[in-house]
């Protein structure tokens, strides 16, 4: 029979488990402003949210499909196409927004065809999407020939680079953003089912659900929010280079898994992707301010991937021996 003692430790293990990204975030952040007071200024700590935004856009990209039990590595590869192309028509006339729309229309298109690849030909998800992003990529640098596309109009560049006031607008895109995939998530027929189809395809098949059909509209929803961020990245970067947006490729599975998105599928909380993407954020944004070398910034980016892996392993690991 399990003691008070012993109900009190474990019931503070799951507290821990189920918040660790949080905690990891206030650990962060307080150790951050020991090495350096100025940390905790606004100006850096804006900037923290403006830096994080592309990055949590991606991870809500990517963490649609490990909701699945599958993987999306084409995110960066989509960001990076549908920005050129949008960019490109813009530069031959089209208006400003309708540009946007056409950057937002092609992240659709190609979240359609890799949804459409994985589930009517039953295409292994990594492998596809591993290719779908290298296609894209080579096509980048096909049609820049390895050059910049810059020197973009400012009121293109205005939702990445304005200001309301002292407040940068970026940052209000990314809680928008998160607020519409917390309702989502967790308040439509739409959401619910992602997690049933995460946790077990072949009971959700039984339960009505219509799998495929949830599958395509996730990879289609990715595919849209990889190119909300590559037009964010554009704009905040004021220009699209042959190597647009290769940072980000593993860091949004980082931010997603240490936030809580299971790789094994079916679990994961918007609140948690929020703070895996601040996690990352304030580390790298940290250690930059604390003057460490970029090589370095590059391995501890590396280090949270494997501990993105061994956090979401232990979680695993304990739900299963509650």
């Amino acid at each position: 029979m399990e003691t008070k003692n012993t109900k009190t430790k474990r019931n503070i293990l799951s507290i821990c488990m189920n918040n660790v990204v949080w905690i990891l975030l206030v650990v962060s952040i307080v150790v951050m402003g020991m090495f350096k007071s100025s940390f905790y200024s606004f100006g850096i700590l804006s900037n923290i949210l403006v830096q994080g935004t592309v990055l949590g856009i991606l991870a809500i990209a990517v963490s649609m499909i490990i909701l699945l039990g599958d993987i999306n590595l084409s995110t960066v590869g989509t960001a990076g196409f549908s920005a050129l192309i949008g960019v490109m028509l813009m530069e031959g006339g089209l208006p400003i927004p309708l540009a946007v729309l056409v950057i937002l229309a092609v992240g659709g298109l190609i979240g359609l065809l890799n949804g459409w690849i994985v589930t009517k030909l039953r295409a292994n998800a990594l492998i596809e999407t591993l290719a779908m992003n290298m296609v894209l990529q080579g096509a980048l640098l096909a049609i820049t020939k390895g050059n910049t596309i810059s020197q973009l109009p400012d009121s293109y560049k205005y939702i990445s680079q304005g200001k309301i006031g002292i407040f940068p607008v970026l940052p209000l895109v990314l809680f928008v953003v998160f607020l519409i995939f917390y309702f989502i998530w967790n308040k439509t027929a739409f959401g619910r089912s992602l997690f049933a189809v995460g946790g077990n395809e072949h009971s959700a098949y039984i339960a009505g659900i219509n799998v495929n059909a949830i599958k395509i509209g996730a990879f289609v929803v990715s595919g849209l929010l990889s190119g909300l961020a590559g037009y964010l990245l554009s704009a905040y970067m004021g220009a699209v280079t042959s190597s647009f947006g290769r940072t980000f490729e593993m860091q949004c599975i980082a931010a997603a898994v240490v936030g809580g998105v299971s790789l094994t599928g079916g679990k994961g909380s918007i609140l948690g992707v929020l703070g895996g993407t601040l996690l990352l954020t304030v580390i790298q944004v940290g250690l930059a301010v604390l003057g460490i070398p970029s090589t370095m910034i590059t391995l501890a980016g590396g280090l949270m991937i494997f501990v993105a892996v061994i956090i979401d392993a232990s979680r695993n690991m304990y739900q299963a021996g509650k």
